[in-house]
């Protein structure tokens, strides 16, 4: 009786064998025949763009995919660094041209207006104003007139 038990369970374990190997080549298949992503079917497929360049483009994938598996960290602080410039940017433009305006409207009060009793605060003073459209500078010349 315990023969047959180690029969029968030996007929069960080549039987399962033989299942479990039917699904597996059955997922290979499923594996094989995976579609081709829309990208690859657009440009390699239907306008038949050369496969050295599909190659290239996999080749460079798999490089970054590692890179930035590798180098995770100095990815993420290079990233921070660009994006704090790219923030700080329109700042560091208007106070540029801040600067620069108030060093011309300087220079044109000193011409122009010839104003000689005034000290620099006087005339850091006029030249915001003058730059944000002030009018300050056009009133200094009515009191001289």
């Amino acid at each position: 009786m315990n023969n047959k038990k180690k029969g029968n369970y030996k007929n069960e374990k080549i039987q399962n064998f033989a299942v479990k190997k039917m699904n597996n080549s059955e997922d290979t298949k499923k594996k094989k025949d995976k579609e081709l992503p829309w990208w690859i079917e657009l440009l390699f497929v239907q306008i038949g763009l050369p496969d050295r360049l599909l190659i290239k483009i996999l080749k460079a994938k798999k490089k970054s995919k590692e890179l930035i598996k590798n180098e995770k960290k100095s990815l993420i602080i290079f990233l921070f660094a660009i994006a704090s410039l790219t923030y700080f940017y329109p700042v560091i433009k208007h106070s540029k041209n801040k600067l620069d305006c108030e060093a011309i409207a300087k220079d044109y009060i000193m011409k122009n207006k010839n104003i000689l009793g005034i000290n620099k605060k006087e005339l850091k003073m006029l030249s915001t104003n003058f730059c944000y459209g002030g009018e300050e500078i056009y009133e200094i010349e009515n009191r001289k007139n």
